[in-house]
């Protein structure tokens, strides 16, 4: 079985939906959920939001949280998470938001993502410094992540 397969075995067994909200992912996160036939039972609605105007008006990232620490933070990732929670009618919501690449900087390298998981329990929040293995590489890491998020959370629940 694929990652996204036992996310779909475990939340179906568990009654769960999820919601996404992606940014350097541009959706692929949702893509590989709805791959999967009988994902319409657990998959319930993903946000691509790749500008911070998106990040704002879909999902509610204030404007002071994108200004003092920008779009690729753990506090972003934190909002984009909990706002997709709260705009949806999902128990969980996954948030991925990185540098894919090229480029960068010395404070926020290529290769950098941050991701927000959320439930009614609550949200965590976690960097993972992927490297500059290229932007496709960085992508797939970024989804196989978001998605191993996804099925410990659900295995919680």
């Amino acid at each position: 079985m694929t990652l996204a397969s036992d996310i779909l075995a475990a939340c179906i067994e568990k009654g769960l939906r999820i919601a996404t909200a992606e940014s350097c992912t541009g959706g692929m996160v949702a893509a590989a959920l709805t791959d999967i036939p009988g994902s319409s039972a657990v998959f319930e609605r993903g946000f691509v939001t790749y500008t911070n105007t998106a990040k704002s008006e879909m999902l509610g990232v204030r404007e002071a949280t994108l200004a003092a620490h920008g779009a690729v933070s753990e506090q972003v990732a934190r909002e984009m998470a909990l706002g997709a929670l709260v705009n949806s009618d999902a128990e969980i919501a996954v948030a991925v938001t990185g540098i894919a690449g090229p480029g960068g900087s010395e404070f926020k390298p290529e290769g950098r993502v941050c991701f927000g998981l959320a439930t009614d329990r609550g949200c965590i929040t976690e960097t993972v410094e992927f490297g500059a293995p290229g932007r496709d590489a960085v992508r797939r890491l970024a989804r196989n992540h978001a998605l191993s998020l996804i099925l410990t959370a659900a295995s919680h629940f």
